[in-house]
């Protein structure tokens, strides 16, 4: 099966594993929140390998940048929509911690990435 230059992007493979840990984080969410921040955590992470796809398939550098800026910037909305989900008490210190080392991990592979364009 062919495979398209994003699948072999390792923060294109990191970004796909973390949309399946925060559907297992956010599952333990109240209902409440699903039309909230559930949902919001939910598209943010998926937007994250979503532009990183998309951005991989542009053809210019000033292209692949702008959505690679884009998941960049679902990697901080993340953050801040974790900080709200610590605030009220919806996950642990524990996972608090995971979920902000993943993204930091993932937020510098994004930006060598956006980088790596300009060499």
């Amino acid at each position: 099966m062919f495979k398209y230059s994003f699948e072999k992007l390792d923060v294109w493979q990191e970004s796909r594993c973390f949309v399946q840990e925060i559907y297992s984080i956010t599952s333990q969410f109240p209902d409440s929140e699903k039309y909230g921040l559930i949902n919001q955590i939910r598209r943010a992470a998926i937007s994250i390998s979503s532009n990183i796809a998309e951005g991989s398939s542009r053809n210019t550098s000033k292209d692949q940048a702008h959505f690679y800026i884009m998941a960049y910037s679902s990697c901080i909305e993340i953050i801040n929509q974790i900080i709200l989900a610590f605030d009220l008490q919806y996950i642990n210190d524990e996972t608090y911690i995971n979920t902000r080392t993943k993204l930091e991990k993932i937020t510098n592979q994004i930006n060598a990435l956006k980088n790596s364009l300009s060499r």
